[in-house]
């Protein structure tokens, strides 16, 4: 099972407490919002691709080139759209990892030199997204203790922006 912040699929089970109180079986829940980002890339990537090609042929067309010119400037622009596409996506995936690691890598050094600010501000989180502040430091507490940096460095990507 994934983890339930990475958007892919969350598994939840809950058996009954020693309250007694009885709580629903496991349910998979498919969140797609984290993901779905493959699909616009495609969409706008595929709709670029359609559109210059297109215009590019066209152009060349108008000027009354040969069937074969034709051919040949269709077939040079896909080819380089592809090739444009394929750079701009490699160089987008490998400056946002570049990015990720660089953040993971601050709230690393800002848990060594302030372990309690940093649960300051755990809390400080869970309190604005609506836990009473004694629920947000037990909350932060269990965190912090099983994976502080993964509990901040989740809590910075799901945070809203500013």
């Amino acid at each position: 099972m994934p983890h339930p912040l990475s958007g892919r699929v969350c598994g939840c089970q809950y058996k009954q407490n020693e309250t007694g109180l009885g709580m629903a079986k496991r349910h998979w829940e498919r969140h797609r919002t984290k993901s779905i980002g493959w699909l616009r890339a495609a969409v706008l990537g595929a709709n670029d691709g359609i559109v210059s090609t297109a215009s590019l042929v066209l152009g060349v067309a108008a000027a009354h080139a040969s069937h074969g010119g034709v051919m040949v400037a269709g077939v040079a622009g896909l080819v380089a759209g592809a090739m444009s596409m394929a750079a701009g996506e490699y160089v987008s995936v490998h400056s946002q990892a570049d990015t990720e690691q660089a953040d993971l890598e601050r709230e690393r050094k800002e848990l060594q030199s302030d372990d309690q600010g940093e649960h300051r501000e755990l809390a400080a989180i869970y309190v604005g997204r609506g836990l009473d502040p004694e629920l947000a430091n037990k909350v932060a507490d269990q965190l912090m203790a099983r994976d502080a940096l993964g509990a901040h460095a989740a809590m910075n990507s799901a945070s809203p922006k500013r």
